[in-house]
């Protein structure tokens, strides 16, 4: 038993180090980072006197600086469906609707018109693009 588990975390160990050179939707970005030293005085009165604030926080500079510390980090990629199909919608329903109004008398006009209108925007969103 006790093989058994140490067999399972020597395999498990080098499972995640194999995961961190690809994994599908994520892409690799590298910054570089600077540790820059703060002060801000803060002003007192007679009563309570002022005294000297500091901090450190990282800047990001470009990796060819002098003192930058080279950080990669995996960043999730997420694609963006950028098609607008508004144009191919409006064509397509004014195309629909006169088509079905040329090929209809009377009173199946009121349906028809309508109804081509209808699957004439659909159409026509596909035919752009969306």
């Amino acid at each position: 038993m006790k093989i058994l588990l140490a067999t399972l975390i020597a395999l498990g160990s080098s499972a995640p180090l194999q995961a961190e050179e690809y994994q599908p939707g994520y892409t690799t970005i590298r910054t570089c980072t600077r540790s820059e030293y703060r002060e801000e005085y803060v002003p007192g009165t007679q009563q309570n006197p002022g005294y000297v604030r500091s901090w450190t926080e990282s800047v990001e500079v470009p990796c060819n600086s002098p003192g930058a510390v080279s950080v990669n980090r995996r960043v999730p990629v997420t694609e963006v469906d950028t098609n607008d199909c508004s144009q191919g919608t409006i064509i397509g329903g004014l195309l629909g609707a006169g088509l079905a109004g040329m090929g209809t008398r009377g009173k199946d006009r009121w349906l028809t018109v309508p109804a081509g209108g209808v699957a004439g925007a659909m159409i026509g969103c596909q035919v752009d693009g969306g």
